[in-house]
This record gives C-alpha cells, structure tokens and sequence, in this order.
C-alpha cells in the first residue's frame, strides 16, 4: 500500500502541475491580442489541409483564403503540432529577415532537426555564422569559378548519355541524374556510375522524409528516411577515410572538392569540424544542392516548352556565347555573365514556382507586430507566395514576364525564392551556376513539346510535376 502511494502520488502531482501550467498557459494566451485565424484540432491544428494543398499544387489557396479573412499582413494557424504565425508580404519578410538572432532563429520540424543533425540548417547564433563562413568559402562565386568547366563538361556528359538519340524522356527523374552527379562529383569527387546510382535511391527516401511526422517505427516515411540518413552517411564516411589517408599523402588536393576543404579548412579559432559534423553537414549540401536544382530545372524545361518566344530568344543569347569557341571549348565564367536573359527567364520561374514555399523561425520572446502580439516560443513561418503572387508588387502575377528583372529588378524583401537576411540559401550561386550551364546545353541541342502542357506540380515537399514531365524532343542542328 505504501509502495502504490509512493507511485501515484507524485504521478497525480506532476499531472495535476501540468494541467495548471497549460490553464495558465492558456489565460495568459486570452489576454493577449493574437494575430486572428484559427488553431484547428487538438494537435494536428490545420495540417491535414496544409499538406492537401500541398499535394495539389495550392498552397497558394492555403495561405490567401486566410489572409483574405482574417489579416492580410499575419495570421495565426497550427502545423506539426506548432502554434504559428504566418508573416505575409514584404514588411513580413523584412521583419523575420532583419531580426535573426535578435528576436527570431531558425526552426525546422522534428523531422528535419533529427534527420540533419549538427549541420548548418540546426545552428543558431554564433554557431551559424562560423559553420555558414566555412561552407561559404567553399559555395562563393570566386571559388566556384574555377570549377565551372567541370560543371559544363558534367552536363554535356550527361546530356549525351540520357538525352541523345531518345524522341521523348521523362524530364523530372532524368534532370535528378544530372543534378546529383554534379552535386557528388563537386561535393565528393564521386564519378562512378553505380554508387551514384545507389547514393541517388537512398536520397529518394530521404527527401519524402524529410518533412513529415517524426515517427520511427517501420513502414512511415520517416522512418525510412532515417535508414536512408544512415545508408548515405555511410557511404560518406568510407569516403572520408580514404581521403584524409590521400590528402596525408598527397594523392589528392585540398581544393579538389567540398570534402577536401572541410578536412583541411578550420574556422577563425582554429578548430576543425568533428567526423559527425562534417558528415551531417555533406548530408545537407547534396541534399539541397541537388533536389531543389532537379525541381527549377524541371520547371524551367515546362515554361520553355510552353512558351516558344521565351525559348528562341534563350536560344540566341546562348548561340551568341558559342559563337567564336573552338570546338570542345568549355564554358567560362565570362561567358556565364553573358547569360543575362536566360538567369531572367530562370528567376521569372523561380517567382511563378518557387521549388521550396519558405521556411520557419522561432520567437525568442514575445513580439509584437501589426498591433497583435505573438508569444514567445510561437513558430513564425515566411511564405514566398505572398508576395510572388502579390499584383501589388508584380503586376498581372500569373502572367510570364522575364522582363521584370531587367535593370535593378523587384523591390526589396519581394522577390525571396532563396530566402533573406543571414540564413540566405548559401547555395544561391551554385544553384545559379547548375542551372544556366544546363540551359546552354540544353537549348543548343533540342527543341521540345510538353506531353501534358497542363500538368500539376504539387510539393512533395518540393515542387514537382505529378507525372514527371514528359517531353518529345526534336534535335537541333546546333551541336556546338
């Protein structure tokens, strides 16, 4: 008898002490003039209707029928089980941008902390900065410059190996070959056909994974995506063995890839990353350096299917820095600077269909903003629909129009497919780079017509097409 009390005493106390925390919890919350909109159901909040709209193509729906009634310029909701404020508009924008790490810092779902560790995309702070000022040494225009024959001569490799001779591929399966061969061969110095092609189906369950409820238990996406984590990580790390043996011995060069300059590259205190950090951080990089360009990519080949004006007028600027080449010149970064209409028609797309809708940030303490306060530890989320989408910023928004990045382009804080302020995409420059040495390529070899010109891209949880973009090719005579 006393042995039960000694049990379920202290059990009924910490409940009951919980249960007075959250009617506290709750009190303090009715004082407060929160954003309006709704919470949803105990726990799931609005996520069923978040991930359906996902799913068929709509987030843009989501995200304005609630701007529409309740506030244009923020508005509450609950997903993964998260109080959370959607910021809308370019002042949102700016107010997330501009206070990390004063009032906000980064947040991901539970799936995305446990799935990526100790890299970048988990760092706050100082933390942040000194991993971010490493990886940027490496992913900056002045290095990247000199590794850009090498993109160019992946991408005519690859273009000849899965593109020559067919009369229709399937583009968004295909450009995934093209995107992770580069990512590995820059990241890792990986070239073998067959690991890449094992790396590549280990990323495939990763990527499904990656937002989704973190359940480890057989069979859910998560799960399967935390065996593929292992699988990839794996393979990394027989890599990395082998290369500090080589860089010892000089067989191989600091500066021949990502890898390398990890290895031999310490922050501004002198400390090097550990073997966990670096992997996990390798884990990030190929992960988004190379599912985020598949998706542009893709949608670049649906709007220069759909629009023939857009594409001759690609098609000529890219003759034009052909021309005076010898043959089996490759590209350089003079000629990439040159590609001024083309990165507008790449950035026309990434404004109609961003490949990732935005990304979250945590309230260090309560704030306030447009007259309503938002609790301290609420999640705050920036949507790039918002203002893509907004005629008050871009005029007729569905409609294309490349030229709306002529002269000094959008105003600030509107046009964000890589986000803003200090967590930037750190891969903005090598995603431009993949992106306009596939098009030179591409362009010069084949014309192409869309099987299903109306199909649906949807996010899963990037933005890709529901039946992976067919296409019937018609080559070119421009083989150059």
């Amino acid at each position: 008898m006393e042995m039960i009390k000694f049990i379920v005493l202290p059990t009924v106390l910490a409940l009951f002490v919980l249960f007075l925390h959250f009617i506290i919890r709750i009190i303090k919350l009715r004082k407060l003039n929160l954003p309006k909109g709704t919470l949803g159901l105990p726990i799931i909040g609005e996520t069923l209707e978040f991930f359906k709209a996902n799913l068929e193509g709509k987030q843009i729906r989501f995200i304005q029928e609630r701007m529409k009634k309740y506030d244009s310029r923020v508005f509450k909701t609950s997903l993964f089980g998260e109080n959370i404020a959607v910021f809308c508009g370019t002042a949102g924008n700016k107010f997330l941008f501009s206070n990390e790490n004063k009032n906000v810092q980064v947040w991901w779902p539970s799936s995305v902390k446990k799935l990526l560790r100790l890299s970048l995309v988990n760092k706050v702070g100082d933390e942040a900065k000194i991993t971010r000022r490493l990886l940027m040494s490496f992913l900056n225009p002045e290095t990247l410059r000199n590794y850009l024959p090498k993109m160019d001569r992946i991408a005519q490799h690859h273009i000849n190996t899965h593109w020559k001779g067919k009369e229709q591929v399937v583009v968004y399966p295909i450009i995934q070959l093209y995107t992770f061969e580069l990512a590995c061969c820059l990241f890792l110095s990986m070239e073998d056909p067959i690991q890449l092609s094992n790396l590549s189906s280990y990323f495939e369950e990763f990527l499904k994974g990656i937002i989704s409820f973190p359940i480890n238990f057989p069979g859910t996406r998560f799960h399967k995506a935390m065996k593929a984590a292992d699988a990839i990580k794996k393979e990394i790390k027989l890599i990395m063995k082998k290369r500090k043996v080589d860089l010892e011995e000089k067989k191989a060069s600091p500066t021949q890839d990502l890898l390398s300059h990890l290895l031999v590259t310490s922050d501004t205190s002198g400390r090097f990353m550990s073997e966990v950090e670096i992997l996990d951080n390798m884990l990030l990089l190929l992960f988004a350096g190379h599912d985020t360009s598949r998706s542009a990519i893709s949608l670049i080949m649906k709007y220069l299917g759909n629009l023939p004006e857009v594409y001759e007028q690609v098609l000529k600027e890219q003759l034009e820095i052909s021309q005076g080449k010898e043959e089996g010149e490759l590209l350089q970064w003079e000629d990439v600077q040159k590609m001024k209409y083309s990165w507008n028609v790449a950035s026309e797309v990434l404004r109609l269909s961003p490949p990732i809708n935005g990304a979250y940030r945590n309230a260090m303490k309560d704030l306030t903003y447009a007259d309503y306060t938002i609790p301290i530890d609420w999640k705050l989320h920036w949507n790039t629909r918002t203002t893509h989408m907004d005629p008050t910023l871009f005029t007729n928004p569905e409609k294309f129009d490349a030229s709306r990045f002529e002269g000094e382009g959008p105003i600030p804080y509107s046009y964000v497919p890589f986000g803003g302020g200090p967590r930037m995409c750190l891969g903005q420059e090598f995603a431009r780079l993949e992106i306009l040495v596939f098009m030179h390529n591409i362009v010069k070899r084949f014309k192409w017509d869309l099987v299903n010109p109306d199909e649906n891209f949807k996010y899963d949880p990037m933005l890709e097409p529901e039946k992976g973009l067919p296409i019937e090719l018609h080559p070119s005579h421009y083989t150059s």
